[in-house]
Protein backbone atom coordinates (compact mmCIF):
# COMPACT_ATOMS: atom_id res chain seq x y z
CA UNK A 1 0.00 0.00 0.00
CA UNK A 2 1.13 3.64 -1.08
CA UNK A 3 2.01 6.31 1.76
CA UNK A 4 -0.94 8.28 1.00
CA UNK A 5 -3.06 5.35 0.91
CA UNK A 6 -1.99 4.45 4.07
CA UNK A 7 -2.58 7.93 5.32
CA UNK A 8 -6.20 8.25 4.12
CA UNK A 9 -6.84 4.90 5.46
CA UNK A 10 -5.24 6.43 8.77
CA UNK A 11 -7.01 9.80 8.82
CA UNK A 12 -10.21 8.08 7.89
CA UNK A 13 -10.28 5.25 11.03
CA UNK A 14 -8.69 8.22 13.51
CA UNK A 15 -11.83 10.32 13.96
CA UNK A 16 -14.25 7.51 14.68
CA UNK A 17 -11.33 5.61 17.14
CA UNK A 18 -11.17 9.21 18.99
CA UNK A 19 -14.63 9.80 19.05
CA UNK A 20 -15.38 6.63 20.78
CA UNK A 21 -12.45 6.88 23.43
CA UNK A 22 -13.58 9.93 24.22
CA UNK A 23 -17.27 9.14 24.93
CA UNK A 24 -16.53 6.10 26.66
CA UNK A 25 -13.88 8.58 29.27
CA UNK A 26 -16.67 10.92 29.60
CA UNK A 27 -18.96 8.34 30.27
CA UNK A 28 -16.91 6.78 32.68
CA UNK A 29 -16.29 10.30 34.16
CA UNK A 30 -20.12 10.99 34.47
CA UNK A 31 -20.24 7.26 36.62
CA UNK A 32 -17.17 8.12 39.16
CA UNK A 33 -18.84 11.75 39.48
CA UNK A 34 -22.39 9.52 40.66
CA UNK A 35 -20.35 7.20 42.80
CA UNK A 36 -20.63 4.52 40.60
CA UNK A 37 -18.23 1.72 38.98
CA UNK A 38 -16.74 3.26 35.25
CA UNK A 39 -15.99 -0.60 34.54
CA UNK A 40 -18.94 -2.62 35.87
CA UNK A 41 -21.32 -1.01 33.82
CA UNK A 42 -19.47 -1.25 30.10
CA UNK A 43 -18.53 -5.03 31.67
CA UNK A 44 -22.28 -6.14 31.91
CA UNK A 45 -23.38 -4.69 28.28
CA UNK A 46 -20.16 -6.44 26.76
CA UNK A 47 -21.53 -9.80 28.24
CA UNK A 48 -24.83 -9.37 26.87
CA UNK A 49 -23.37 -8.84 23.72
CA UNK A 50 -22.79 -12.73 24.33
CA UNK A 51 -25.93 -13.89 24.12
CA UNK A 52 -27.62 -15.37 21.22
CA UNK A 53 -30.74 -13.62 21.35
CA UNK A 54 -29.32 -10.60 22.09
CA UNK A 55 -27.28 -10.65 19.38
CA UNK A 56 -30.35 -11.31 17.20
CA UNK A 57 -31.85 -8.27 18.69
CA UNK A 58 -28.71 -6.37 17.86
CA UNK A 59 -28.92 -7.47 14.14
CA UNK A 60 -32.36 -6.87 13.47
CA UNK A 61 -32.22 -3.69 14.96
CA UNK A 62 -28.89 -2.33 13.15
CA UNK A 63 -30.83 -3.47 9.54
CA UNK A 64 -33.12 -0.04 10.37
CA UNK A 65 -30.64 1.94 11.81
CA UNK A 66 -28.39 1.09 8.58
CA UNK A 67 -31.01 1.81 5.82
CA UNK A 68 -31.33 4.89 8.04
CA UNK A 69 -28.45 6.20 8.27
CA UNK A 70 -27.71 5.34 4.38
CA UNK A 71 -30.67 7.63 3.38
CA UNK A 72 -28.94 10.48 5.75
CA UNK A 73 -25.24 9.80 3.73
CA UNK A 74 -26.44 10.13 0.58
CA UNK A 75 -27.59 13.58 1.53
CA UNK A 76 -24.42 14.40 3.26
CA UNK A 77 -22.31 13.46 -0.38
CA UNK A 78 -24.48 16.24 -1.53
CA UNK A 79 -24.64 18.34 1.20
CA UNK A 80 -27.70 18.02 2.16
CA UNK A 81 -28.70 17.51 5.83
CA UNK A 82 -32.32 15.52 5.45
CA UNK A 83 -33.50 16.01 9.01
CA UNK A 84 -36.88 14.28 7.38
CA UNK A 85 -35.64 10.61 7.13
CA UNK A 86 -38.14 9.93 10.78
CA UNK A 87 -40.93 11.48 8.87
CA UNK A 88 -40.02 9.44 5.46
CA UNK A 89 -39.81 5.94 6.84
CA UNK A 90 -42.94 5.95 9.41
CA UNK A 91 -44.86 7.44 6.89
CA UNK A 92 -43.99 5.10 4.14
CA UNK A 93 -44.17 2.44 6.77
CA UNK A 94 -47.51 3.35 7.57
CA UNK A 95 -48.79 3.57 3.53
CA UNK A 96 -47.25 0.16 3.01
CA UNK A 97 -48.86 -1.05 5.78
CA UNK A 98 -52.15 -0.30 4.63
CA UNK A 99 -51.60 -1.80 1.19
CA UNK A 100 -50.26 -4.75 3.08
CA UNK A 101 -54.32 -5.25 4.84
CA UNK A 102 -56.61 -3.92 1.57
CA UNK A 103 -54.08 -5.65 -0.78
CA UNK A 104 -53.64 -9.84 -1.41
CA UNK A 105 -51.73 -10.85 -4.04
CA UNK A 106 -49.51 -13.79 -4.46
CA UNK A 107 -46.26 -13.00 -2.27
CA UNK A 108 -44.21 -12.95 -5.32
CA UNK A 109 -46.21 -9.02 -6.45
CA UNK A 110 -47.19 -8.56 -2.66
CA UNK A 111 -44.04 -8.06 -1.19
CA UNK A 112 -42.84 -6.00 -4.51
CA UNK A 113 -45.70 -3.85 -4.06
CA UNK A 114 -45.61 -2.69 -0.30
CA UNK A 115 -41.58 -2.04 -1.30
CA UNK A 116 -42.60 0.03 -4.15
CA UNK A 117 -45.18 1.97 -1.96
CA UNK A 118 -42.62 2.40 0.67
CA UNK A 119 -39.93 3.52 -1.53
CA UNK A 120 -42.78 6.15 -3.69
CA UNK A 121 -43.70 7.66 -0.29
CA UNK A 122 -40.57 8.35 1.09
CA UNK A 123 -39.55 9.58 -2.22
CA UNK A 124 -42.57 11.86 -2.54
CA UNK A 125 -42.06 12.99 0.72
CA UNK A 126 -38.51 14.16 0.63
CA UNK A 127 -39.42 15.65 -2.98
CA UNK A 128 -41.12 18.01 -1.22
CA UNK A 129 -38.26 19.29 0.68
CA UNK A 130 -36.44 18.86 -2.75
CA UNK A 131 -38.92 21.12 -4.73
CA UNK A 132 -38.94 23.64 -2.44
CA UNK A 133 -35.28 24.27 -2.29
CA UNK A 134 -34.09 24.22 -6.10
CA UNK A 135 -37.48 26.46 -6.76
CA UNK A 136 -38.12 28.39 -3.70
CA UNK A 137 -34.59 28.16 -1.76
CA UNK A 138 -36.60 26.89 1.18
CA UNK A 139 -33.30 25.45 3.61
CA UNK A 140 -33.72 21.53 3.34
CA UNK A 141 -33.50 21.23 7.41
CA UNK A 142 -36.11 23.75 7.88
CA UNK A 143 -38.41 21.83 5.49
CA UNK A 144 -37.79 17.76 6.41
CA UNK A 145 -38.03 19.13 10.33
CA UNK A 146 -41.90 20.55 9.04
CA UNK A 147 -42.68 17.97 7.07
CA UNK A 148 -41.70 15.51 10.01
CA UNK A 149 -44.12 17.27 12.15
CA UNK A 150 -46.68 17.01 9.35
CA UNK A 151 -46.41 13.35 8.50
CA UNK A 152 -47.27 12.96 12.45
CA UNK A 153 -50.25 14.57 11.83
CA UNK A 154 -50.86 12.45 8.70
CA UNK A 155 -50.47 9.34 10.25
CA UNK A 156 -52.71 10.51 13.25
CA UNK A 157 -55.83 11.15 10.63
CA UNK A 158 -55.11 7.70 8.83
CA UNK A 159 -55.36 6.03 11.96
CA UNK A 160 -59.09 7.00 12.11
CA UNK A 161 -61.53 4.38 12.39
CA UNK A 162 -63.15 6.13 9.41
CA UNK A 163 -59.98 6.27 7.41
CA UNK A 164 -57.98 3.00 7.77
CA UNK A 165 -57.12 2.83 11.15
CA UNK A 166 -58.77 -0.25 13.24
CA UNK A 167 -58.97 -0.20 17.05
CA UNK A 168 -57.11 -3.03 18.92
CA UNK A 169 -58.01 -2.48 22.49
CA UNK A 170 -56.05 0.99 23.53
CA UNK A 171 -53.76 0.68 20.82
CA UNK A 172 -53.98 2.29 16.98
CA UNK A 173 -53.28 -0.27 13.82
CA UNK A 174 -54.19 -0.59 10.82
CA UNK A 175 -55.01 -4.29 10.87
CA UNK A 176 -52.99 -6.97 10.11
CA UNK A 177 -51.34 -7.21 7.10
CA UNK A 178 -52.21 -9.93 4.71
CA UNK A 179 -49.74 -13.42 4.88
CA UNK A 180 -48.44 -12.55 1.49
CA UNK A 181 -46.64 -9.71 2.14
CA UNK A 182 -44.85 -11.13 5.13
CA UNK A 183 -40.95 -11.77 4.83
CA UNK A 184 -39.44 -14.68 6.18
CA UNK A 185 -36.22 -15.05 8.46
CA UNK A 186 -33.91 -16.97 9.44
CA UNK A 187 -35.15 -19.08 12.58
CA UNK A 188 -32.33 -19.71 15.08
CA UNK A 189 -34.28 -21.50 17.70
CA UNK A 190 -34.63 -19.86 21.25
CA UNK A 191 -32.41 -17.31 20.09
CA UNK A 192 -35.22 -15.86 17.60
CA UNK A 193 -35.53 -15.01 14.26
CA UNK A 194 -33.43 -12.74 11.90
CA UNK A 195 -35.81 -10.60 9.54
CA UNK A 196 -35.25 -11.74 5.99
CA UNK A 197 -35.01 -8.06 5.31
CA UNK A 198 -31.48 -7.90 7.04
CA UNK A 199 -31.00 -8.77 3.53
CA UNK A 200 -32.16 -6.31 1.62
CA UNK A 201 -30.06 -3.57 3.84
CA UNK A 202 -26.87 -5.33 3.02
CA UNK A 203 -27.39 -5.34 -0.97
CA UNK A 204 -28.30 -1.42 -0.01
CA UNK A 205 -24.94 -0.88 1.26
CA UNK A 206 -22.98 -2.96 -1.73
CA UNK A 207 -25.20 -0.27 -3.68
CA UNK A 208 -24.64 2.33 -2.54
CA UNK A 209 -21.24 2.05 -2.82
CA UNK A 210 -21.17 1.06 -6.25
CA UNK A 211 -23.31 4.18 -7.39
CA UNK A 212 -21.36 6.45 -5.52
CA UNK A 213 -18.06 5.22 -6.55
CA UNK A 214 -18.39 3.26 -9.90
CA UNK A 215 -20.89 5.65 -11.69
CA UNK A 216 -20.97 8.58 -13.56
CA UNK A 217 -23.84 10.07 -11.47
CA UNK A 218 -22.37 9.20 -8.45
CA UNK A 219 -19.64 11.36 -9.47
CA UNK A 220 -21.51 14.43 -10.08
CA UNK A 221 -23.08 13.49 -6.44
CA UNK A 222 -19.94 14.16 -4.75
CA UNK A 223 -18.74 16.77 -6.99
CA UNK A 224 -22.14 18.69 -6.81
CA UNK A 225 -22.30 18.76 -2.84
CA UNK A 226 -18.22 19.84 -3.09
CA UNK A 227 -18.69 22.63 -4.74
CA UNK A 228 -21.61 23.59 -6.78
CA UNK A 229 -19.83 25.82 -8.87
CA UNK A 230 -17.17 23.70 -10.58
CA UNK A 231 -20.02 21.07 -10.87
CA UNK A 232 -22.30 23.59 -12.71
CA UNK A 233 -19.09 24.89 -14.63
CA UNK A 234 -18.36 21.10 -15.44
CA UNK A 235 -22.14 20.87 -17.34
CA UNK A 236 -23.82 19.25 -13.99
CA UNK A 237 -27.08 21.20 -13.14
CA UNK A 238 -26.52 21.40 -9.63
CA UNK A 239 -30.45 21.78 -9.05
CA UNK A 240 -31.51 18.38 -10.85
CA UNK A 241 -28.61 16.90 -8.17
CA UNK A 242 -30.25 18.52 -5.44
CA UNK A 243 -33.58 17.17 -6.13
CA UNK A 244 -32.51 13.70 -7.29
CA UNK A 245 -30.38 13.44 -4.32
CA UNK A 246 -33.57 14.18 -1.87
CA UNK A 247 -35.22 12.08 -3.80
CA UNK A 248 -33.14 8.99 -3.72
CA UNK A 249 -32.84 9.60 -0.14
CA UNK A 250 -36.73 9.68 1.05
CA UNK A 251 -36.60 6.45 -1.77
CA UNK A 252 -34.18 4.94 0.80
CA UNK A 253 -35.28 5.94 3.97
CA UNK A 254 -39.34 4.51 2.90
CA UNK A 255 -37.18 1.22 3.50
CA UNK A 256 -35.79 2.08 6.98
CA UNK A 257 -39.36 0.52 8.67
CA UNK A 258 -39.64 -2.55 6.85
CA UNK A 259 -37.49 -5.15 7.76
CA UNK A 260 -40.01 -5.23 11.63
CA UNK A 261 -43.16 -4.20 9.70
CA UNK A 262 -42.79 -7.05 7.29
CA UNK A 263 -41.09 -9.48 9.48
CA UNK A 264 -42.37 -9.63 12.80
CA UNK A 265 -45.11 -6.62 13.89
CA UNK A 266 -47.15 -6.86 10.18
CA UNK A 267 -49.10 -4.23 11.20
CA UNK A 268 -48.19 -0.48 11.78
CA UNK A 269 -49.39 0.61 15.14
CA UNK A 270 -48.27 3.02 18.05
CA UNK A 271 -45.96 0.46 19.32
CA UNK A 272 -44.18 1.06 16.08
CA UNK A 273 -40.35 1.93 16.44
CA UNK A 274 -39.74 5.96 16.41
CA UNK A 275 -36.59 7.85 15.81
CA UNK A 276 -34.47 5.70 14.08
CA UNK A 277 -34.32 8.43 11.22
CA UNK A 278 -32.45 11.22 13.89
CA UNK A 279 -30.44 8.11 15.11
CA UNK A 280 -29.32 7.47 11.33
CA UNK A 281 -27.83 11.30 11.60
CA UNK A 282 -25.27 10.23 14.53
CA UNK A 283 -24.76 6.91 12.76
CA UNK A 284 -23.82 8.30 9.28
CA UNK A 285 -21.58 11.22 10.90
CA UNK A 286 -19.79 8.38 12.99
CA UNK A 287 -19.77 5.90 10.26
CA UNK A 288 -18.34 8.83 7.98
CA UNK A 289 -20.77 7.97 4.77
CA UNK A 290 -18.73 4.78 4.31
CA UNK A 291 -20.97 1.62 4.02
CA UNK A 292 -18.53 -0.54 6.41
CA UNK A 293 -17.80 2.55 8.55
CA UNK A 294 -21.81 3.02 8.64
CA UNK A 295 -22.49 -0.68 8.98
CA UNK A 296 -20.12 -1.17 12.19
CA UNK A 297 -21.89 2.62 13.76
CA UNK A 298 -25.10 0.96 13.25
CA UNK A 299 -24.40 -2.35 15.24
CA UNK A 300 -22.72 -0.20 18.24
CA UNK A 301 -25.87 1.73 18.33
CA UNK A 302 -27.91 -1.91 18.02
CA UNK A 303 -25.35 -3.00 20.60
CA UNK A 304 -26.05 0.01 22.88
CA UNK A 305 -29.92 -0.25 22.89
CA UNK A 306 -30.52 -4.00 23.05
CA UNK A 307 -27.61 -4.45 25.90
CA UNK A 308 -28.44 -1.26 28.15
CA UNK A 309 -31.76 -2.58 29.55
CA UNK A 310 -29.69 -4.73 31.56
CA UNK A 311 -28.05 -2.27 33.70
CA UNK A 312 -31.58 -1.39 35.62
CA UNK A 313 -31.39 -5.04 37.48
CA UNK A 314 -27.53 -3.91 38.70
CA UNK A 315 -28.55 -0.57 39.98
CA UNK A 316 -27.15 1.14 36.86
CA UNK A 317 -29.44 3.43 35.01
CA UNK A 318 -29.79 2.21 31.19
CA UNK A 319 -30.16 5.70 30.08
CA UNK A 320 -26.04 5.43 30.54
CA UNK A 321 -26.50 4.56 27.04
CA UNK A 322 -28.45 7.37 25.79
CA UNK A 323 -26.09 9.59 27.45
CA UNK A 324 -22.84 7.44 25.58
CA UNK A 325 -24.91 7.58 22.14
CA UNK A 326 -25.30 11.85 22.63
CA UNK A 327 -21.55 11.75 23.68
CA UNK A 328 -20.32 9.83 20.59
CA UNK A 329 -22.04 12.39 18.79
CA UNK A 330 -20.59 15.29 20.03
CA UNK A 331 -16.82 13.66 19.99
CA UNK A 332 -17.39 12.60 16.51
CA UNK A 333 -17.79 16.23 15.82
CA UNK A 334 -14.87 17.28 17.50
CA UNK A 335 -12.63 14.47 16.64
CA UNK A 336 -13.35 14.90 12.88
CA UNK A 337 -12.39 18.69 13.04
CA UNK A 338 -9.33 18.04 15.36
CA UNK A 339 -8.20 14.80 12.50
CA UNK A 340 -8.76 17.36 9.28
CA UNK A 341 -6.91 19.92 10.42
CA UNK A 342 -3.95 17.37 11.56
CA UNK A 343 -4.15 15.98 8.13
CA UNK A 344 -4.01 19.16 6.37
CA UNK A 345 -1.22 20.15 8.21
CA UNK A 346 0.34 17.48 7.37
CA UNK A 347 -0.41 17.51 3.44
CA UNK A 348 0.71 21.18 3.32
CA UNK A 349 4.17 20.12 5.01
CA UNK A 350 4.69 17.63 2.48
CA UNK A 351 3.88 19.59 -0.82
CA UNK A 352 6.28 21.91 0.57
CA UNK A 353 8.71 19.40 1.23
CA UNK A 354 8.40 18.37 -2.18
CA UNK A 355 8.12 21.81 -3.87
CA UNK A 356 11.68 22.56 -1.31
CA UNK A 357 12.73 19.20 -3.39
CA UNK A 358 12.19 20.22 -6.86
CA UNK A 359 13.43 23.47 -6.20
CA UNK A 360 17.15 22.23 -4.89
CA UNK A 361 16.73 19.52 -7.88
CA UNK A 362 16.47 22.62 -10.12
CA UNK A 363 19.66 24.31 -9.20
CA UNK A 364 21.23 20.96 -9.27
CA UNK A 365 20.57 20.74 -12.47
CA UNK A 366 21.70 24.05 -13.45
CA UNK A 367 25.01 24.25 -11.46
CA UNK A 368 25.56 20.53 -13.30
CA UNK A 369 24.77 22.69 -16.78
CA UNK A 370 26.86 25.52 -15.74
CA UNK A 371 30.05 23.45 -15.28
CA UNK A 372 29.67 21.20 -18.61
CA UNK A 373 29.25 24.66 -20.56
CA UNK A 374 32.82 25.97 -18.90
Amino acid sequence: MKKFDKERVLLAVAGPVIALAVAFVLIAIVLIASGKSPIEPFSLMFEQATFSDIQVLIINQASMYYIAALAVAIGFRMNLFNIGVDGQYQLAAMMAAVVGAHANLPTVLQVPLLMLTAVCTGAFWAGIAGVLKVTRGVSEVVATIMLNAIATSVIGYLWLPSVFGVKVGNNNTTGEMHESGWVPGIDLGDAGEIYGLVFLAVLLGIAYWIVLNRTRFGFDLRASGASETAAAASGVDPKRMVLTAMLLSGAIAGLAGLPILLGDTHTFSLNFPTGIGFLGIGIALLGRNSPVGIAFAALLWAWLDKASPELDFHGYDKEIAVIMQGLIVLSVVVSYEAVREWGLRRQQRRVGAELAAGRVLGADNNTTKEVAGR
